[in-house]
Formats: structure tokens, sequence, C-alpha cells
């Protein structure tokens, strides 16, 4: 029995629904479903990459692709024959501000739209901070978290989190998918030596030791006032990796 398509994430409903030539036509109308309307908007209007894509709406990148091809075919058929265009239905759910940290730009409803890099320009003011993440509390096992929580802080202050998935990755590869998203800081428990070493290479501060709730650690973290141990080690992680996968412009991981 085949697996049911994964539900795609959009940023929001589509603010107009209905397009046709001024002249009626009899033709039946195009459906041009919310999702595939999504990928337009992404790929064609905000200049994202397939992949890009792919990591906004949490699907894969060929689907993307698939799902891009039968859009751009239904504007054709609309377009040079006539006929009405509605958007409308799909198998899509809103996004809750979790597509962060592949989005930057929080909107009112909470959701996000695309920026040209997922890396973040790091600044004085403006940082991000990861923190391995399950269920609340800090993970205690850096090489196999699932998750990290990402909190972006301007000027000393949350200004919004989401959930980045690992997707499988583990040990010294996290380091290299922290640096390509753009994390100043890590907050974790447990963390082997060449876990460590790869975060050094990457330029990520390392917090290591802490547990108990992720969001209050954070705002420990920014009022000067969290306990972690700078000498962390964790035996069970002793045969991580210490090379970093991720490359940016700088070179700093190879």
């Amino acid at each position: 029995m085949p697996r049911p398509p994964r539900c795609r994430r959009i940023c929001e409903e589509p603010a107009f629904g209905t397009f046709g030539p001024e002249q009626g036509t009899d033709r039946e109308p195009v459906i041009l479903q919310v999702d595939e309307y999504e990928t337009i908007r992404l790929v064609d209007l905000e200049g994202a990459t397939h992949e890009e894509c792919a990591r906004i709406m949490d699907i894969s990148r060929t689907t993307v692709t698939e799902i891009y091809e039968s859009a751009r075919h239904k504007i054709a058929d609309a377009l040079v024959n006539g006929r009405e265009l509605r958007i409308a239905g799909g198998n899509y759910r809103l996004c809750d501000g979790s597509a962060i940290p592949y989005c930057q730009r929080m909107c009112e409803k909470g959701c996000c739209a695309i920026v040209q890099s997922t890396k973040i320009k790091r600044g004085d003011n403006v940082m991000r901070i990861a923190v391995t993440y399950d269920n609340g509390n800090i993970f205690q096992h850096f090489g196999k978290t699932q998750a990290f929580k990402v909190y972006e802080v301007e000027d000393g202050k949350v200004v919004r989190s989401g959930i980045l998935d690992t997707n499988g990755q583990g040990h010294g590869a996290l380091a290299g998918l922290l640096m390509q998203n753009g994390i100043d800081t890590l907050i974790c428990g447990g963390i082997g030596g060449g876990a460590q070493n790869a975060l050094r290479s990457c330029g990520i501060q390392l917090l290591g030791g802490v547990s108990g709730n992720a969001d209050a650690a954070v705002e420990q973290f920014l009022a000067n006032s969290l306990q972690y141990d700078p000498n962390v080690h964790c035996d069970h992680h002793d045969h991580e990796g210490g090379n970093c996968h991720g490359h940016d412009e700088g070179g700093c991981c190879h």
C-alpha cells in the first residue's frame, strides 16, 4: 500500500483565488492547487532554489520539481487556451513558524518568507543560538539529537524561534548543519571531543553540560547566568568524527 503524500507546508493562503480572460469562456477552469501556487511563489517570485523551496515546504527536492512542473503547465494552459485559473485545494498545511531557520522574516500570522541565503549575517546585535532539543528540554547526547531549537536574538532578546530537524544526521556532521544555518552558539548536554573540535573549527561557541528547560537555558545565557561545564565530555561520543562537513565562502570547514 503506497504511503500518503507528505503534507506540504505553505506560508499563507493565496490573497487572490481566481484569474481569467476578459472574454467569457465555456471551457473548464484550470485548478492550481495551493501547494503548486506556493512553489511558483517561492521559486519564480522569491527566487528560491528547488532545494531551498523543499526545506521551506518540508518536502523532498524531487517533489518540489514535480509540483513546480505541474504548476507551470497549468498556468501555461490557462494563458494560452484562455481558461479561467482557480487556486484551490491540495495537500497542505499553514506554516506555524517551524520553517525557521530556512525562512527568516516572520509575518504577522507567524509564517515565513524566503531570503536568498540560509546563512545569517552575524553582527554585534544579532545572533543565533541552537539547543539540542527534545520535548521542551535540552537533549543530553549531542551526536544523537533529532532536532535543535534555534533562537534568533536581536539586541539581547529572543525575537523568534523554531525547530531545525537534523534529518538523521549525527556526530561531526551536525557541526556543519549548524554552521550552514548561521548558528553562533550551541547549548547542549554531553558532547564528545571530536564534535567539540568540529564546532570549534566552524567558529561555534559551545556551552555544554547544561540540562533542563531549553527556553530557560537561553534566557539564562542572555542574562549571563547560565551554568555550564567548560570541560564537558561524553564518553558515549568518543567515536564522534572531528570533520565538519559544511562549507561556506569563508572556508572555515573542509
